[in-house]
C-alpha cells in the first residue's frame, strides 16, 4: 500500500522532491528493518525509479547504492549503464564487480567511463593489465595515479608502448621505480628522437650537429639510467641496448669514464656472450692480456683497447684512495687517461671519439658546477 502511494505520488511530484525521496526510499531499503513482502515492494518501486526521466532522481540512487555491498545488483548494474555522472560514480565505487565484469566493460566503453575504472581502490593486477591494454590515455593517467593499483611489469611496458609519446603518460612512468630498466630507457630514447626532429623541422641547428646532440643527450641519459639500475638488471639494460643498436664503443666509455665499471661488466658479458661473473673478475684483477681479450671478444676495435685499459685503471685506482675523488675529478682524471691513449689510433677514430670524450668532461664540469652552486643557495 505504501509503495502504491509512493509510486503515485512520484508520477506528479517535481524532479527536486522526486530525488529526495528516492534517496530516502534508497536508504530504507538499505537500513530499516521491514519483513520480507515489504522489502521486496520496496525493491520493485526503486527499480521502477530508473526509468525516471530525472537524472537527480537516478543520481540519488547511485549515490546511496554506490558503495554499497547490500544494493540489489540489478539496479547497480543498470546505473553503471547510466549516463557518466551516474556510471562513473558506480564504476569507480560498487562492490558488487568482479574483475571478469570491469574487464569486459572496460573493453565496451568510453575513456571516462575506462578513468572511473582504473580510479577503484583497489585495482587488481589483472584489471590493470586489461586497462594497460584498451584504456585510453585519460584511463591510463587515472591508473598511473590509482596509489592502491597493483601494476605488474609488462602491464607498464605496454602503457609505454601504445602511450609513451604522451608526455603526462610518459612522466607518470619514468617517476615509477617499478618500470623495467629497457622500458625507461626506450622512453628516453623515443624522447630525444621527438626533440631531435622538432629541432631539425625548425632547423635550430645543422642536421649534422641535431644528430650528435640527441645521440649524446640519450647516451647521458642512459648512463644516469644505468648509475640507479640494480646489479641484478644490469644485464637486461645492456641487452636491451645491444638489441637496439645503443651498445656502442662510445656508450660504454661514457660509462666508464664516469665512474660505471659494473654496467660495463654488464655490457661486456651480453657482447661476449660470457658470464657476468668473469667479466667481473677480469675488470678487478687489472690484467691488461685478460680485458685486451674479453674486449675483442665484444667486438670493441682493437684501436680502442688502450682507451679502456686506462679508463678502467683510473676508476679502480681512485675507488681504492682513501678519499676518493668527486665526480668531477673522476671523470677529468680518467678522460686525461683515456685520451692519452689515443696515440695509437687512426686519426679518425681518435678525433670523433677524443672528442666526444672532451665534450663528456665538459658536461660533468657542468653538472658539478650546477650542483655547487645550488649548495651554496641552500646554506644561504
Amino acid at each position: 500500500m505504501i509503495v502504491r502511494q509512493f509510486l503515485e505520488w512520484m508520477e506528479t511530484a517535481p524532479a527536486e522532491r522526486r530525488a529526495d525521496a528516492a534517496h530516502a526510499m534508497a536508504r530504507a531499503f538499505l537500513h530499516s528493518k521491514v519483513d520480507d513482502t515489504a522489502r521486496r515492494g520496496m525493491e520493485a518501486a526503486l527499480t521502477v525509479l530508473l526509468d525516471d526521466p530525472s537524472l537527480a532522481v537516478r543520481y540519488a540512487l547511485a549515490d546511496v547504492f554506490a558503495a554499497e555491498p547490500r544494493a540489489p545488483r540489478h539496479i547497480v548494474l543498470t546505473l553503471a549503464a547510466d549516463q557518466f555522472e551516474i556510471a562513473g560514480l558506480i564504476l569507480s565505487c560498487s562492490p558488487l564487480f568482479i574483475d571478469a565484469e570491469l574487464v569486459d566493460i572496460a573493453a565496451a566503453v568510453d575513456g571516462p567511463r575506462q578513468a572511473a575504472i582504473a580510479s577503484r581502490l583497489p585495482v587488481s593486477t589483472s584489471l590493470a593489465a586489461a586497462l594497460a591494454e584498451v584504456g585510453d590515455a585519460e584511463a591510463c593517467r587515472a591508473l598511473l595515479d590509482n596509489p592502491d593499483a597493483t601494476i605488474a611489469a609488462i602491464s607498464l611496458v605496454r602503457l609505454a608502448e601504445r602511450h609513451g609519446e604522451d608526455a603526462s603518460i610518459r612522466d607518470r612512468l619514468l617517476t615509477r621505480r617499478d618500470l623495467p630498466v629497457d622500458c625507461r630507457q626506450r622512453l628516453i630514447r623515443g624522447l630525444g628522437d621527438r626533440l631531435g626532429a622538432l629541432i631539425a623541422e625548425r632547423q635550430w641547428i645543422a642536421p649534422d650537429r641535431v644528430q650528435r646532440v640527441t645521440r649524446e643527450a640519450c647516451e647521458r641519459a642512459t648512463i644516469s639510467i644505468a648509475a640507479e639500475t640494480a646489479a641484478e638488471d644490469l644485464a637486461a639494460l645492456a641487452e636491451h641496448l645491444r638489441i637496439t643498436g645503443q651498445l656502442t664503443t662510445a656508450l660504454l666509455l661514457r660509462a666508464v669514464c664516469a665512474g660505471n665499471i659494473p654496467f660495463l661488466g654488464a655490457a661486456l658479458a651480453v657482447l661476449a656472450r660470457m658470464p657476468e661473473r668473469r667479466v667481473a673478475a677480469v675488470l678487478r684483477a687489472d690484467r691488461a692480456a685478460a680485458l685486451k681479450a674479453v674486449l675483442g671478444r665484444a667486438g670493441i676495435p682493437a684501436s680502442a683497447f688502450g682507451a679502456f685499459i686506462a679508463a678502467v685503471e683510473v676508476v679502480q685506482d681512485a675507488a681504492m684512495a682513501p678519499t676518493p675523488p668527486g665526480r668531477l675529478d673522476l671523470a677529468r682524471r680518467t678522460v686525461e687517461a683515456v685520451l692519452a691513449r689515443y696515440v695509437e689510433m687512426t686519426a679518425g677514430e681518435s678525433n670523433e671519439l677524443a672528442a666526444m670524450l672532451r665534450r663528456f668532461a665538459a658536461d660533468e664540469a657542468r653538472i658539478e658546477a650546477r650542483s655547487l652552486a645550488l649548495s651554496y643557495r641552500s646554506a644561504a
